[in-house]
C-alpha cells in the first residue's frame, strides 16, 4: 500500500490539517510533521472542490500564528532549561542550538524565513522566547511569516490543481510534492554541509 497524501488530507479535513500546522509550529514534538507538503496538498485537494480554499487557508494561518505563540511562551517560560533537557527520540538539543545559530545570523527575520525550513520552523519561536525578543516585535514577524507561508504554499497547490487537466492530476501530484519536500529541506542540507566543512578546517 503506498502513502497517499491527498487521501490523507481528505480524511483529516479542516481540523486535521489545522491541528498538524499548529503542532508543527508550536509543539516540540512537531518538528517531524510535513507542513509544506501538507499545505500544498491541501490546496491541491481544495482545487478539486473537496475543501473550501479560503476556510482552509484562514484556519491554517490562525493555527500557524497560534502555534508560534505557544513556541514563544515555551521558550520564554523554560528558557535555558531546554538546553539541560536530556535528549530523547522526540527531542534533540542540537535542533535548539542549530536554530539559535540561524537566529544569530539572520536576526528577527528568522521568524519569517524559518516558516520555509523544516525543524527550524518549530524551534525558531522557542529560541525567540529564550532570547527575550520583545513580544510585540515577535508577533509582527509571526503574522507576516504565517501569512506568507500559509497563503503562499496553499494557493500554489490550489492554482496548480486548477491548471492541470483532470486526467493528469495523479500523474503530476506525487513528483510535485516530492519536489516541494526537497526544496524545503535544501536550506537545512546546505547548512549541514557548510557546518561540516567548517568543522574539518
Amino acid at each position: 500500500m503506498h502513502f497517499n497524501l491527498p487521501e490523507l488530507v481528505k480524511s483529516l479535513g479542516y481540523f486535521g490539517v489545522w491541528g498538524i500546522i499548529f503542532a508543527e509550529s508550536g509543539l516540540l514534538i512537531g518538528f517531524f510533521l510535513p507542513g509544506d507538503s501538507l499545505l500544498f496538498t491541501a490546496g491541491f485537494v481544495a482545487s478539486q472542490n473537496l475543501l473550501n480554499i479560503w476556510v482552509l487557508i484562514f484556519g491554517a494561518f490562525v493555527c500557524a500564528v497560534l502555534g508560534d505563540n505557544v513556541g514563544y511562551f515555551t521558550g520564554h517560560k523554560f528558557g535555558r532549561k531546554l538546553f539541560d533537557k536530556e535528549d530523547s527520540w522526540l527531542f534533540h538539543k542540537k535542533h535548539i542550538v542549530k536554530t539559535q545559530d540561524f537566529y544569530e545570523k539572520h536576526g528577527k527575520k528568522t521568524i519569517v524565513l524559518a516558516r520555509f525550513m523544516p525543524i527550524v520552523r518549530t524551534f525558531a519561536p522557542i529560541v525567540a522566547g529564550i532570547g527575550a525578543m520583545q513580544y510585540k516585535s515577535f508577533m509582527s514577524y509571526n503574522l507576516i511569516g504565517g501569512f506568507v507561508w500559509t497563503f503562499g504554499i496553499t494557493l500554489l497547490g490550489f492554482f496548480l490543481g486548477k491548471s492541470l487537466p483532470a486526467e493528469q492530476l495523479d500523474k503530476y501530484l506525487l513528483p510535485i510534492i516530492g519536489l516541494i519536500i526537497v526544496v524545503s529541506l535544501l536550506p537545512s542540507i546546505i547548512h549541514v554541509i557548510q557546518e561540516n566543512r567548517v568543522n574539518k578546517q
